[in-house]
């Protein structure tokens, strides 16, 4: 058969990181490999990138199955994306997954949309596939779209995931609701990176510093194989920690960056969310990381009962630790998790505007602070950390003007983003 793999352009009311980042669809490119391998000619459309409107390159294409894939921020993206297709092209079907689909599945039911896929099994069956077994992602994505693909300073990067699921219990957490940790063999993992051909490599694991015993055997199979790339990884603050020699050794075999969770400035927070780490391990953490020159990239959670002095006090933490890449997230209590329940009759965003679910929107209503005062202490923020003249120069001297250039102008529609929410309320 005839199918196209497409991944949506979000919502114009989405404030996410697309204005920072763009990363490769590498469930799609996964999906393409397994289809390819059992006869069907498929197409990856990645709409975040192609100027042409949707209905161009279905008409091109004349796919008879349509596979569209997101989060929960692209639900309605997706189902007006159906109803497009349908009402010209009644006789494609279309069956559409990713990992809210996983978790959430009655979110996509209509009329347009023919399966709502909980798994790549199920799209697999659904197509017919006799052989499901995984194989490496397709990697021949054209010039056009690979050469668009970056996060922050991380041009052209791929994109591979070397384990799914996180062993850790997190309350805020969606991750641990998709799937259960299991890691991937290592010498598989050794050959999928042999297969890429970018220099930059982002490991998307919901927490690749986790195994030490399993590091080891990824540095030593890059050693052994003579891999040289530069990675970005996600890493809990009390792993980095307690193995700093680990950090060395990776930074030794490439390790550039790592997104740490430090997700609050107070340990009353951080064990209400469950984090089972402390201040302190967020401290070392980032100092373990500057020691050996590898770029932090902080996550917070800003919390909805915080009034000015909370803002504050996080401010003098993050000064205190030097951060400058922080990605400041207001609590957001995503369906799926044991939070939403708690928190379903405070919400100020209907759970039917996906496209505001986007940890950048306000969906509890702040208990302390209006909501135009909120979204302005979270501006404030940002221009303190990341816009100071030590900020900036730190990041001219490392990455260049060009790079910083590119950076403020997606940083800039982020912040007009936001100043809209603030004039709006």
């Amino acid at each position: 058969m005839n199918i196209m793999l497409i991944r949506p352009k979000p919502d114009k009311e989405t404030i996410g990181l697309q204005s920072v980042m763009i990363c490769e669809p590498l469930e799609l490119m996964t999906l393409k490999s397994v289809l390819s391998h059992n006869g069907h000619e498929v197409t990856i459309l990645d709409m975040i990138i192609e100027k042409k409107p949707l209905l161009f390159f279905i008409d091109l294409h004349q796919p008879d199955i349509v596979g569209i894939t997101g989060y929960i921020s692209h639900v309605n993206v997706i189902k007006e994306y159906a109803r497009l297709i349908k009402s010209s092209h009644s006789n494609i079907k279309i069956y559409c997954g990713g990992v809210h689909g996983e978790v959430c599945p009655e979110d996509f039911l209509c009329d347009d949309i023919d399966l709502v896929c909980k798994s790549a099994a199920d799209f697999y069956a659904a197509v017919g596939c006799e052989d499901a077994s995984y194989r490496l992602p397709y990697r021949e994505l054209p010039d056009r779209y690979r050469k668009k693909y970056y996060y922050l300073f991380h041009r052209d990067c791929a994109l591979i995931k070397t384990s799914y699921g996180c062993p850790y219990s997190c309350r805020f957490c969606f991750c641990k609701e998709i799937s259960p940790y299991i890691a991937r063999d290592m010498d598989y993992v050794m050959d999928e990176l042999r297969s890429i051909v970018q220099d930059e490599v982002y490991i998307v694991d919901d927490n690749f510093l986790y195994n030490r015993d399993r590091l080891l055997l990824f540095c030593e199979g890059l050693e052994r194989l003579g891999i040289k790339k530069r990675y970005l990884v996600y890493g809990r603050a009390d792993f980095i920690a307690k193995n700093e020699d680990i950090i060395q050794r990776l930074k030794n075999n490439g390790l550039r960056a790592v997104i740490v969770g430090i997700e609050a400035a107070t340990q009353r927070e951080l064990d209400a969310y469950n984090k089972k780490t402390s201040l302190d391990d967020n401290k070392n953490a980032v100092q373990i990381l500057k020691k050996h020159d590898v770029e932090v990239y902080a996550t917070v959670i800003l919390g909805e009962k915080w009034d000015k002095n909370d803002f504050r006090r996080l401010f003098l933490f993050l000064r205190e630790l030097e951060i400058v890449f922080v990605n400041l997230q207001p609590f957001t209590p995503m369906p799926g998790t044991e939070y939403f329940n708690e928190y379903a009759d405070d919400l100020i965003i209907p759970r039917s505007e996906y496209e505001k679910w986007d940890m950048a929107h306000l969906v509890i209503k702040p208990t302390k602070l209006s909501i135009r005062a909120y979204y302005a202490q979270i501006v404030k923020l940002y221009f303190k950390l990341s816009l100071s003249p030590g900020s900036c120069i730190y990041m001219i001297k490392k990455y260049g003007i060009k790079d910083c250039l590119k950076l403020s102008i997606g940083a800039g529609r982020i912040t007009r983003q936001y100043l809209a929410k603030i004039v709006k309320g």
